[in-house]
């Protein structure tokens, strides 16, 4: 197939996920659809809203309609590093030699832990304490595990989908802002409006929905990996994507007022970069063969909303990350080649 006929085949694959997808959850079509852009560019997703908004539903879904291996860890304050990655354990074997007296071995294996997969779930990341939650921290950047000195590869795709409640909840710890940051997307999920919550009802108070049906497996997803790497951007739209990050850092050159008076810290070197490779994402999925400034606008908020960081004043303020990204995109100015 030429470049064209590759990109309408992305297009087709994308629709037919996000069909599959919608007849399990109502509503969060945009959600989805950025879910999808981190899966295709390799990155990690955090999706956030209170209790019953279907974060974890969603997620399970997107496991039922790839053909890969999926794992589910649910965080609990109790719950220990080495449960997420796995641990070195003691093996005691007996074995008998022929006109000999039974003898022991002893040995050490590596227990994986449910990290060891394609598709990680990662359910209530906020319930778990910063120790357990770091315990990604390798894994998410690297795609290894590291136990007792020896290095583990985790087999491509990896991606962590985690799901937490706002961080003002009881029970809850904020996540460390090293974790945050290795996220290539943080997705907000709102409340369904009524005609949503009636769908939710008539699917879940009626018979059962039929299993959702696989739509693409390991090679597919490396491949439309590859293919949203070879999109081209113009410099002048890369500079523009790269503008926009440079403008949420206090004394940067084109810093807005608000980011000078309520930002701590702004986004960090995988801000833009998460711009420009979902930008690239967005643009194959429309079945367009560049990407351009409105593609870099759609894709800004969700990556860079968890890299700015509030000083005291805009907390105390009640000052949101997405008021900050807002007024940056309406001030920096796209500039044509």
């Amino acid at each position: 197939m030429d470049i064209r006929e590759q990109a309408t085949w992305v297009r087709e694959v994308v629709r037919g996920l996000r069909a599959e997808i919608g007849k399990a959850i109502v509503g969060h079509d945009q959600v989805v659809q950025e879910v999808l852009v981190c899966l295709f560019c390799g990155g990690h997703a955090l999706l956030e809203g209170v209790p019953g908004l279907g974060k974890t539903t969603l997620i399970k879904c997107l496991g039922q309609v790839l053909d890969v291996a999926t794992s589910r860890i649910q965080f609990t304050p109790d719950l220990m590093p080495a449960d997420i990655i796995g641990t070195n354990v003691l093996i005691q074997e007996e074995a008998q030699a022929a006109g000999a007296s039974a003898e022991t071995r002893r040995f050490v294996r590596f227990q994986k832990g449910p990290v060891f997969s394609n598709i990680v779930l990662a359910d209530e990341i906020n319930r778990a304490t910063p120790k357990t939650q770091s315990a990604l921290l390798e894994a998410m950047q690297e795609r290894t595990v590291t136990v007792g000195g020896t290095t583990y590869v985790l087999e491509p795709p990896f991606i962590v989908l985690a799901t937490q409640n706002p961080i003002e909840m009881e029970g809850t710890y904020p996540l460390p802002e090293a974790q945050l940051d290795r996220f290539f997307f943080k997705l907000a999920l709102g409340y369904p409006n009524a005609a949503e919550i009636a769908a939710i009802i008539d699917r879940t108070t009626a018979e059962p929905q039929a299993p959702l049906r696989r739509v693409l497996d390991a090679a597919g997803i490396a491949r439309i990996k590859e293919l949203v790497r070879a999109v081209p951007i113009a410099s002048h739209v890369k500079d523009y994507a790269i503008r926009l990050a440079l403008a949420t850092r206090p004394g940067a050159p084109g810093a807005t007022d608000l980011v000078t008076r309520y930002v701590r810290y702004g986004a960090s070197p995988r801000g833009p970069q998460s711009v420009v490779l979902a930008a690239k994402a967005h643009a194959l999925f429309d079945g367009r063969l560049a990407a351009s400034f409105e593609d870099v606008k759609s894709v800004s908020r969700s990556a860079l909303r968890h890299r700015v960081l509030l000083n005291f004043e805009g907390e105390a303020e009640g000052i949101s990350a997405e008021q900050i990204i807002d007024d940056v995109l309406a001030r920096v100015v796209p500039a044509e080649a």
